[in-house]
């Protein structure tokens, strides 16, 4: 749930960087957010660790303490930023093919897809660069901190990729569909497998379809493609928790006729 902290907590950032350079350009708002997205994941680490708070509660108090600032920074000088909590907060799909990006008069596309996709790189890099320590220091904290890992180091690590993973997602996705494609394929690859590296492989791969099933879905009814999005990676861990309960069951059945058998 820390996309989700991260998303709302961006507002005071991007305000600011309004106020600074008077711009609603694309570079001076991701600037603002990913400086407020690394300040919610430094509150979050610094709450968890130094003041020994749950992480649910870390989580809480950091991101509602920055989105509250945020509101206060928009109602403080209302007249002078035009934004509005929604159009800061909630993306829009289908207007990414409106903002393209030029280069000595070429068209080079959506601009949005050029950053996402410079994102795509950049954090798949990081894993395969970090993939060992990333593991260890996120499932074993004990046996990397014997071994000399700095634990301290690779979870901020893991933060600044989450951090900037929602700060460039969320102004053409929504936050809704930032916390529902951070948690929901993570979330149904966990039920189909135990081996890490295939879980990762395996949540892309729902994440991917997801995106194709709901944007031709929200064409089919004429809805809002982050909403249909959302709402197939549902279904998906949905499929996914009925097949896992269906296997188990009969696992079971055949463990108890197999244990009948072997008492006859």
């Amino acid at each position: 749930m820390i996309g989700d902290a991260i998303s709302h907590a961006v507002l005071p950032g991007i305000v600011i960087a309004y106020l600074l350079t008077g711009s609603r350009a694309s570079i001076p708002m991701l600037v603002g957010a990913a400086a407020s997205g690394m300040l919610v994941t430094y509150f979050i680490q610094f709450f968890n660790k130094k003041v020994k708070l749950q992480q649910d509660a870390s989580i809480g108090i950091s991101y509602t303490f920055l989105f509250a600032v945020g509101i206060i920074l928009i109602s403080l000088f209302s007249n002078d930023v035009d934004l509005d909590q929604e159009c800061v907060l909630y993306g829009e799909i289908a207007y990414v093919p409106l903002d393209i990006m030029t280069w000595n008069g070429m068209n080079l596309g959506p601009r949005q897809v050029w950053i996402l996709s410079a994102t795509l790189i950049l954090i798949l890099l990081s894993v395969y660069l970090g993939y060992r320590k990333l593991v260890l220091t996120t499932f074993d904290e004990a046996f990397a901190a014997a071994i000399g890992i700095n634990i301290t180091f690779w979870q901020y690590y893991l933060m600044a990729g989450v951090s900037l993973t929602t700060v460039v997602s969320f102004e053409s996705v929504g936050a809704v569909l930032v916390i529902a494609f951070i948690v929901g394929p993570a979330a149904t690859a966990f039920l189909l497998t135990r081996k890490f590296a295939n879980m990762l492989k395996l949540a892309v791969a729902l994440g991917i379809l997801a995106s194709i099933l709901g944007y031709y879905v929200a064409s089919w009814l004429h809805g809002s493609i982050a909403g249909a999005i959302t709402t197939v990676i549902g279904l998906e861990f949905t499929a996914a928790f009925i097949y896992t309960r269906l296997l188990h069951i009969i696992r079971r059945n055949k463990s108890l006729e197999n244990k009948t058998l072997t008492q006859v």
